[in-house]
C-alpha cells in the first residue's frame, strides 16, 4: 500500500454479500474520474469468519497503527432494523453498534449492495466488460439497469443526473417467476409444491440453480446427487450431468426473459450491466445460450430492446467503490454520529 498524504481523507468501505466480504481502504478523490481511490483491498470468504466485525478488525489490523480511520461505509443486501442489518443470505447477524465500538468507528453508513454496484458502473470503461448484446451504437442517455444472481438476486437502476447520479434500489428479484415455455411451467409447478410463492430469486441465484436442478431431477424421476450450487455449475460446464446441463440452460433462458422485462419496466435505454457472482463463471455458456432470444422475445417491444446494449462485468471492487461514492455523495457529515441509511 502506498503512503497516504496528510491531505487525504481515508475511510473504510465494505461490500458484504452472502459468500464474500470485500473490504477496502479508500481515499477521497474529489477531482478524479472516480470518487475514491482504493489504496488497499482484500476479499474475505464470509464462512471463514465469525462476524463482519471480525473481518473488518482483521483488515484494520493489517493496515497497521500508522493508518487511522473512524468512518466506514457498508454496502449490504437486506435492511436496517434498529442495531442490526437484517438479511437472510448473510452467514451471521450484523451488529452496527458492535462494529462501531470494536473498531472505534465514529460514523457508519449502510447502503444497499446492488445500489452500490450500480453507482460504480458509471466509472466502468468498455474494456472492463464483456458484450452480451451489442447495438452497434453508443448507449442512449437514460436509466441503466444493473442486476445479477449470486447468493440472492440483486437489482438496481442508475438514473443519470447532475451533479450526482441517483440510484434506485429495488427488490425486483422478488417478482413472481414467469415461465416462458412448457418445461418452465412444469418446473414452476414443482417449485410451487414447497412454497406458496415462487419468485425469480428462487430460480435465478445460487440456491435457485440448485432448485432448478432438483426440480428437473424430480420431473425426470431421477435422484438429485448434486448438493451444492457450485457442484451443479461445474457438472453443467463439464457436461457430466444431464440434469445440471438442463438446469443451467433453463437458468440462462429465464435470465434473458427477466432482464428483458426489467428493461421494459424501467425504460433502461442506457443499457444493462449483468453482475453477481455466478455469471462470470458461466460466461461462455451464457453467450451461447437462449439468453439473447428470450431477451428479445417481447412482441412489439423488440424494436425498443434492439437499442439496449447488455454487458457482463466482474464484480471485483465495484461494490467497495460504489459504497464509498454513495457515502460521499450523500454527505454523511456529522463527526461523532453513527449514521445509518436503511437499505431496501
Amino acid at each position: 500500500m502506498r503512503e497516504s498524504s496528510p491531505q487525504e481523507t481515508l475511510f473504510l468501505a465494505a461490500d458484504v454479500g452472502g459468500t464474500h466480504a470485500r473490504i477496502g481502504l479508500v481515499s477521497q478523490q474529489p477531482d478524479g474520474a472516480r470518487p475514491v481511490t482504493v489504496l488497499q483491498y482484500h476479499r474475505y470468504a464470509c464462512a471463514d469468519w465469525p462476524s463482519l466485525t471480525a473481518v473488518l478488525k482483521d483488515f484494520v489490523d493489517q493496515l497497521g497503527r500508522s493508518v487511522q480511520v473512524d468512518r466506514c461505509a457498508v454496502a449490504s443486501a437486506g435492511y436496517v432494523l434498529g442495531d442490526a442489518i437484517v438479511n437472510d443470505n448473510l452467514p451471521w447477524p450484523v451488529s452496527i453498534r458492535d462494529i462501531r465500538d470494536s473498531l472505534g468507528i465514529a460514523q457508519l453508513a449502510v447502503v444497499n449492495d446492488f445500489e452500490a454496484v450500480a453507482y460504480a458502473t458509471q466509472f466502468l470503461g468498455q474494456a472492463d466488460t464483456t458484450p452480451v448484446i451489442e447495438t452497434g451504437a453508443p448507449p442512449a442517455e437514460g436509466p441503466v439497469l444493473v442486476m445479477g444472481p449470486g447468493t440472492g438476486l440483486g437489482s438496481a437502476v442508475l438514473l443519470p443526473g447532475h451533479p450526482h447520479a441517483t440510484v434506485l434500489a429495488t427488490e425486483a428479484g422478488q417478482i413472481a417467476l414467469a415461465p416462458g415455455n412448457d418445461r418452465e411451467i412444469e418446473i414452476l409447478r414443482h417449485l410451487s409444491r414447497d412454497r406458496a410463492y415462487v419468485s425469480f430469486e428462487h430460480a435465478l441465484s445460487g440456491p435457485g440453480l440448485l432448485n432448478l436442478y432438483r426440480a428437473i431431477c424430480a420431473l425426470n424421476a431421477q435422484s438429485a446427487v448434486l448438493e451444492l450450487p457450485s457442484q451443479v455449475t461445474q457438472a453443467a460446464l463439464s457436461r457430466s450431468d444431464a440434469a445440471a446441463v438442463e438446469a443451467l440452460d433453463v437458468f440462462c433462458g429465464l435470465l434473458g426473459s427477466f432482464v428483458g422485462d426489467l428493461v421494459l419496466l424501467y425504460g433502461a435505454r442506457g443499457g444493462v450491466f449483468l453482475a453477481g457472482g455466478i455469471l462470470p463463471q458461466i460466461r461462455d455458456t451464457l453467450l451461447a445460450s437462449s439468453f439473447r432470444q428470450r431477451f428479445f422475445n417481447k412482441g412489439v417491444m423488440r424494436a425498443f430492446l434492439n437499442q439496449v446494449p447488455v454487458r457482463l462485468m466482474e464484480h471485483g471492487q465495484l461494490g467497495v467503490i460504489g459504497a464509498a461514492g454513495l457515502y460521499l455523495d450523500k454527505q454523511y457529515a456529522r463527526p461523532g454520529e453513527n449514521v445509518v441509511t436503511p437499505s431496501h
